[in-house]
């Protein structure tokens, strides 16, 4: 077991239509997914819709969740951003309001260099005692976490996990074979390859809506029996498609949540709109019960 759980959740953080945060909406969302076997939360990160989030909002949010799950999962804040002296700020924050653990992304839009995103990530492990979970997603960044710098961050105490959605498996094994580096999936649609290959867990932004088909794919691939893992993985696939490939994650995450009635709204802050008919049809296709082996 590692400081930040097996089973994590990519939060999205539910809003009143006018734009403004839920506080029905987020108790809602945090006892669904403790009620469907999540043990991670993670608090602003990306599906958090974490660019339109102020300081003050996202501190309040890891407070509120820390208050409302009570230590039934670890809470984990996504604190990164493209500046060393603000993302350090928002770590002792979110110390301060609860979080168990961090998440941090690679510095986007301004490429460092790798001698810079070490420098970076290593000045935010030293500002708080908590364990750091390192993102990697040049897809956002622009930039990615070359293994020799993931070896060389790996040294660092509290730097313990990644959640990788690089997609390059076999650079995952590598560093996996390397370090003490806990790996987490952070692609739906690659979850069950990366649990086979020694992942310690997923970072799921489907599992805000069904939770309870990761933690069972994550027990199964645990004893083995990777006949039952295809089987929950193949459940999943038309949810991660619906999901994460018919526009945007945060988007379909929370119109999932909404058709499910676990938030009273799908709505999202600009520039992210919400999902036309079209998209919501699709996912009501996906949404309908599966029919697993047994």
């Amino acid at each position: 077991m590692t400081p930040f759980g097996t089973n994590l959740v990519a939060m999205v953080t539910p809003m009143h239509p006018d734009g403004t945060l839920s506080e029905p909406g987020l108790a809602g969302l945090v006892d669904h997914l403790l009620a469907t076997g999540c043990d991670g939360l993670v608090v602003g990160g990306t599906t958090g819709e974490s660019p339109t989030l102020t300081d003050a909002e996202a501190a309040g949010l890891v407070r509120d969740v820390a208050a409302r799950s009570a230590g039934r999962a670890r809470v984990i804040a996504g604190i990164g951003t493209y500046d060393t002296v603000t993302s350090v700020r928002r770590a002792r924050e979110a110390e301060a309001a609860g979080a168990d653990a961090l998440l941090l992304v690679c510095p986007y839009y301004s490429r460092p260099t790798q001698a810079g995103i070490i420098a970076h990530c290593a000045a935010v492990a030293d500002a708080t005692p908590l364990p750091v979970m390192l993102y990697d997603v040049p897809a956002r960044t622009g930039v990615a976490l070359e293994v020799p710098t993931l070896i060389e961050l790996a040294g660092h105490p509290r730097i313990q996990a990644v959640k990788d959605a690089k997609g390059d498996l076999f650079e995952a094994m590598t560093v996996m074979s390397r370090t003490s580096l806990a790996y987490y999936c952070g692609i739906d649609e690659l979850n069950l390859p990366y649990l086979a290959a020694g992942a310690a867990g997923v970072v799921s932004v489907v599992g805000n809506a069904f939770a309870d088909r990761n933690a069972a794919l994550i027990d199964a691939v645990l004893r083995g029996d990777l006949e039952s893992a295809r089987a929950i993985q193949g459940s999943l696939l038309p949810l991660a498609e619906a999901i994460m490939r018919t526009s945007q994650g945060a988007i379909m995450a929370k119109a999932a949540l909404a058709e499910l009635g676990i938030i009273p709204s799908p709505a999202v802050r600009s520039p992210l709109l919400e999902s036309p008919l079209s998209h919501v049809q699709r996912l009501r296709e996906a949404l309908a019960p599966p029919v697993l082996a047994a």
